[in-house]
């Protein structure tokens, strides 16, 4: 077997499953808000849009997918960050849900011979790190903290670290943290890309769940200062949080046409073509956007519920957008098994999304809380919180 599968970490939730293997939980129905799963209704005409097309269980997908769908996801880039123009052709590529993108753009990207670094925040999806260890290179991890409104102060990364690095992971709006890069973060990075010619792939899965203002984009500044080429830039984007349609394993990976032609021929190794029928049903979903904003809508009212009802017993924190709560608790193991036992709550503790440095363990002592649960779950829980409180 691969020796590096020795040096992955379980999963998290194979930690919370071991946090829990003693506890009772409370004798009510279970609210999970441990994971993120969205529970909001998937669009109807999205499901509809996978029965017409039934007939292509029988075709093979294609790798580079259909133009339709990348033409779909160009006009898409263009409209909602201001793009002068994307191709189709050459600069997006469809990917079955950006998990598996991540993990696989980091296997194409990563000479292994040179064991370069990974920089990535922490925390962070397990992803970054597990695709990091598996491609031969070795993480670098920036701690996100209050201190630094959990952005990562990349000012404070050695020199000899960026002299090494092969790849920068941001993820806006970050997961857990819900905080935002904005343009001068990241024009900030694209100097540094520029300085070491690293690359920078920026997880924007949750850019479409936001409050006030829509998050900037990675692809949105390089247009705003002229590098149209993306050089260097590399972006990730799902249906799974915008549309609720997780199931589906459908997103994109878009940006410099040079780095994602050799991906394009990895990925016609790696065998992971989204099936043609969801790529039409992809098609529908990334044309509409009043569902988009349905959805914005639904969490809005459950983040207000939440600060009204409970925001004077617990450090509730909006964030500047996604699905999270990052709650800072005084221990984040012993809270999530005190909910799970009064109230049959489930979070995550913060610590199992991060990892130790020489600064400390910056999700010791958070819990991640996902309000993905229905308004009436949300509803259910903030009554057995304030009974426990």
């Amino acid at each position: 077997m691969n020796p590096d599968l020795a040096l992955l970490h379980p999963y998290p939730f194979e930690k919370l499953n071991a946090l829990f293997a003693h506890v009772q939980p409370a004798d009510m129905p279970l609210i999970p808000l441990s994971i993120g799963e969205p529970k909001h209704a998937a669009p109807t005409f999205v499901q509809q849009a996978i029965q017409d097309n039934f007939q292509h269980l029988s075709t093979y997908p294609n790798s580079k997918g259909l133009i339709e769908l990348r033409q779909s996801i160009a006009n898409w880039l263009t409209q909602r960050f201001q793009l002068k123009s994307v191709n189709a052709e050459t600069q997006v590529l469809p990917v079955s849900g950006t998990r598996e993108a991540i993990f696989s753009f980091v296997q194409s990207a990563i000479d292994r011979t040179q064991h370069p670094y990974v920089v990535m925040p922490n925390p962070f999806y397990q992803i970054y790190e597990g695709a990091t260890l598996l491609a031969g290179a070795k993480p670098y991890f920036v701690n996100c903290t209050i201190a630094n409104q959990y952005k990562g102060n990349f000012d404070a990364v050695p020199n000899e670290v960026w002299e090494k690095t092969a790849i920068l992971f941001v993820c806006t709006p970050g997961n857990p943290t819900g905080a935002v890069l904005d343009k001068n973060d990241f024009k900030k990075l694209i100097a540094l890309s520029d300085q070491y010619n690293f690359i920078i792939a920026s997880d924007e899965c949750y850019s479409e769940l936001w409050f006030e203002q829509a998050p900037v984009g990675l692809l949105q500044v390089c247009a705003q200062i002229g590098r149209d080429d993306f050089k260097n830039c590399i972006v990730f984007h799902s249906l799974s949080k915008r549309s609720n349609l997780p199931g589906m394993r459908s997103g994109f990976v878009a940006g410099d046409e040079q780095l994602l032609a050799p991906y394009l021929k990895y990925r016609t190794y790696h065998g992971a073509a989204m099936p043609v029928q969801h790529q039409l049903a992809s098609i529908a979903a990334w044309n509409d956007e009043q569902h988009v904003e349905d959805n914005r809508i639904a969490y809005r009212q459950k983040f207000n519920l939440f600060q009204q009802e409970l925001g004077h017993l617990l450090a509730l924190k909006k964030p500047d957008a996604g699905f999270y709560y990052w709650l800072q608790v005084d221990d984040d193991e012993v809270f999530a098994r005190k909910l799970l036992a009064q109230a049959n709550i489930k979070v995550l503790p913060g610590r199992y999304l991060s990892r130790e440095t020489d600064q400390g363990n910056p999700g010791e002592n958070h819990v991640r809380m996902a309000l993905v649960a229905s308004i009436a779950q949300c509803e259910q829980a903030i009554d057995r919180l304030k009974k426990i409180l």
